[in-house]
């Protein structure tokens, strides 16, 4: 029988499986899904859970124990003789349970499946810690007709496998069958290490609604499952900041920070079109725009008219600590700070980057603009870095416009 702890409390582990080498899609595992890394998905809904003395990734790779660690994931740096590409799940598992020895309850979760969800974790878990299965593994219900595979040139007729075509049921007249969906493989160790796998003694499945039952396995199209995610996945505790106006430094963040003379004395800066489109598409979904311009680096007034035309945007001068010409416009507009989304380049930025509920700074903002910002941009200033915000904060309107949705439904009448 399993060693248990005193007053009878089993070590519970998350283990997710995240090796380097994937085939299909480089890196997979903490490729970017709708804004968040892969692995970030699972990670969240496990820690989140609370229902888990410890959470692990197991992995071989540099980059993939930088997300794991930045998610709240403590690693298991897995050996060469189980991270070559014909290793099985079970060795690496079994591996983490010979060098982890406190664990009773392995939870192996798969990376793959991104609309995993803390109350999925809770139930299985106390499938298992109350009422006394040794193995417990996710399903999802399918309305399918099987029909026997028959090779080619080989004189065989194919059978069906669950249905007689005589009487075909209608999809609420079938109860459907029950696959797995990949989700989750929950078992003791006592019973991995008797039977040398998860699914043994006294086993249960933890069935899970077709909508949450999304593997990036199969469905490779990332875009499609994308959308999934955006629909059923789970955003954290938090519903995500959501942003009723945007203000954006022009020097350095819609430019490149460089004012160009002509012969003539006229000034002129350049305007990425990306940039510039994207501050439509804010405005489109209802989020004010304002730009700022600096007493300390002015613009002439007929640019910055011009700029007001080009981008439908109120332009504004502040100086030399934005915070205090902006605090006037905020409470005008019956905004908090965490109505705001604010994007600056410069130190005199931090108090209003520290402050507002979405921030950014492009690529090449200083050190301490970066230390202060929510979100640091792919892009420098002038060269995509608007455009990379604006996207940034139209997915988190997205997002929050999905958490809202999922409190809405009813998960058992749906």
């Amino acid at each position: 029988m399993e060693q248990q702890r005193p007053g009878g409390k089993r070590h519970v582990a998350a283990l997710i499986l995240a090796r380097g080498g994937s085939k299909g899609i480089p890196l997979k595992n903490i490729k970017m899904l709708a804004g968040v890394p892969l692995l970030g998905w699972v990670l969240r809904a496990a820690v989140d859970s609370d229902v888990f003395d410890s959470v692990w990734v197991s992995t071989d790779h540099d980059e993939i124990e930088k997300v794991a660690k930045s998610w709240g994931a403590q690693v298991h740096r897995r050996s060469p003789e189980v991270s070559r590409d014909s290793s099985s799940s079970l060795e690496t598992i079994l591996e983490f349970v010979r060098l982890n020895p406190e664990v009773d309850v392995i939870c192996h979760i798969q990376a793959t499946s991104p609309c995993l969800h803390p109350f999925h974790v809770k139930e299985a878990v106390a499938m298992i810690t109350e009422q006394g299965y040794d193995s417990v593994f996710a399903v999802v219900r399918r309305h399918q007709f099987r029909w026997k595979e028959v090779k080619k040139d080989s004189g065989e007729l194919t059978v069906p496998f669950n249905i007689d075509p005589l009487y075909r049921p209608r999809r609420q007249d079938w109860d459907g069958e029950l696959c797995e969906n990949g989700s989750f493989y929950f078992g003791t160790k006592e019973i991995l290490q008797k039977s040398g796998c998860l699914q043994a003694g006294k086993i249960a499945y933890y069935e899970m609604l077709p909508e949450y039952s999304v593997d990036i396995d199969v469905d490779i199209d990332w875009p499609v499952a994308e959308q999934r995610v955006l629909r059923y996945g789970y955003f954290g505790r938090n519903t995500p900041e959501v942003a009723c106006m945007t203000i954006i430094q022009v020097s350095g963040c819609l430019t490149d920070g460089r004012v160009y003379l002509s012969t003539a004395g006229e000034e002129m800066v350049t305007l990425n079109t990306k940039d510039t489109t994207a501050i439509r598409k804010l405005q489109a979904e209802g989020v004010e725009v304002v730009l700022l311009t600096s007493a300390e680096d002015p613009v002439s007034q007929a640019l910055a008219d011009r700029l007001a035309k080009r981008t439908g945007c109120q332009v504004v001068q502040v100086g030399n600590q934005p915070l205090d010409d902006l605090e006037p416009i905020v409470k005008q507009k019956k905004l908090e700070w965490k109505d705001v989304a604010y994007m600056g380049n410069e130190d005199v930025d931090t108090k209003c980057l520290n402050l507002a509920g979405l921030s950014a700074v492009p690529k090449d903002a200083p050190v301490e603009a970066i230390n202060a910002a929510k979100y640091t941009c792919h892009s420098r200033g002038g060269l995509g870095a608007v455009r990379e915000f604006a996207d940034h904060i139209l997915l988190q309107k997205q997002k929050a416009k999905s958490q809202m949705a999922q409190d809405r439904i009813d998960r058992h009448n749906f």
